[in-house]
């Protein structure tokens, strides 16, 4: 018992608690303006995000045009080709492989320029008003699998739509060599 009162008198007394820090009254950091981030506002008519200037021609479309109807034709015209362009992006945007591609993309640019390119390619009436392929998909870092994978979902978008099998393969055979523009590793 006597060693108790002892034991107490060396222990240390324990420190007055601290008193809160003042409020600042400073505003959170704008991490965006920090980093020099730049987000630009869609256009109020397209919904699309605006894009460095460039000329516009049709011979961005990476390739030159089929001659005749036949083939429009076989894809339903440019209603068909819509629908095959936006089931294609429809399917790639929910691919697992590929979907990230997508996140941070200009869909409502991605959606009318890639209709407008295979409808120009097969000759269904369209101009290509998209930038050409290299510049488009710079910086993208796609990679020859992402590509396969995007073809599949077309050939899959096509075969829903009952496009013959040839008419397919002649699309492809005028995207097919684009790949080398598209692709970054």
């Amino acid at each position: 018992m006597f060693l108790l009162p002892l034991l107490m008198a060396a222990a240390p007394l324990a420190e007055p608690p601290a008193e809160p820090a003042p409020a600042t009254t400073e505003a959170p950091v704008d991490w965006d303006k920090e980093f020099g981030v730049v987000r630009k506002e869609r256009d109020p008519v397209t919904g699309e995000i605006p894009v460095d200037p460039y000329a516009q021609s049709d011979a961005n479309a990476g390739a030159k045009p089929y001659s005749g109807e036949g083939l429009a034709r076989a894809f339903g015209g440019q209603a068909g080709i819509r629908r095959i362009t936006d089931r294609a992006l429809a399917l790639s945007e929910a691919d697992p492989r590929i979907k990230a591609i997508f996140v941070d993309h200009d869909m409502v640019r991605l959606r009318r320029t890639l209709f407008e390119q295979v409808c120009y390619l097969l000759n269904a009436g369209c101009n290509y008003s998209g930038r050409d392929m290299k510049t488009a998909h710079k910086g993208l870092g796609t990679t020859r699998a992402d590509l396969n994978a995007l073809v599949e979902n077309l050939q899959a978008a096509m075969r829903e739509a009952h496009v013959p099998f040839a008419a397919q393969n002649r699309l492809l055979a005028k995207l097919a060599p684009m790949s080398g523009d598209v692709t970054e590793r």
